[in-house]
């Protein structure tokens, strides 16, 4: 697993409780996630890897698994290190 996938899994089970969350489970249809929830890993996205989540980004599917999470952490970074 990748480090960024690692550092997003570690932070999602702390709201998991004893749930062994794989990389490619839907945490939405698991019924984990409330609206505050999304806020709260929207701002650990940006803070953890010093990226910004516009308006655009906020899709489901950007946020849907720890996989679809990490893709657009490294679009987000490979973004940053061409500018």
């Amino acid at each position: 697993m990748s480090e960024v996938k690692t550092k997003v899994k570690t932070f999602l089970s702390r709201f998991f409780g004893n749930h062994d969350l794989q990389s490619d489970e839907d945490i939405f249809a698991l019924g984990f996630v409330n609206s505050m929830f999304a806020m709260q890993l929207v701002l650990f996205v940006e803070q953890e890897f010093k990226i910004t989540i516009e308006n655009e980004d906020l899709e489901f599917e950007n946020f849907r698994t720890i996989n679809s999470i990490a893709s657009l952490i490294e679009r987000k970074t490979a973004i940053l290190v061409q500018k």
